[in-house]
């Protein structure tokens, strides 16, 4: 009988002192998700304007490395012209 007293007297106060623990790691995990899912957000908002920085670039170097663009440019700014056919010699190795 003594032994069921003292179980159950220190019974109680463990249990609690257990949910409270409990109670204080969800609420501590909670947080911690809460956290790191805000660092998913600024991560892939980053992500986000990464890429069309990107295509931007893409698209802009295929537009100045465009075959009309550059044989313009060749003629008009450095004054290039296209060879003869009879100057063009092939040299074999």
């Amino acid at each position: 009988m003594i032994a069921g007293l003292l179980a159950s007297r220190f019974a109680l106060p463990v249990v609690f002192g257990l949910c409270l623990g409990s109670a204080l790691m969800v609420v501590s995990e909670t947080h911690q998700t809460r956290l790191l899912f805000a660092e998913l957000q600024g991560l892939e908002s980053e992500r986000w304007l990464l890429q069309e920085n990107y295509s931007r670039l893409v698209l802009e170097y295929s537009t100045l490395s465009a075959p009309h663009r550059i044989s313009e440019l060749s003629e008009t700014e450095l004054s290039m012209t296209p060879p003869d056919t009879g100057a063009i010699k092939v040299v074999a190795e």
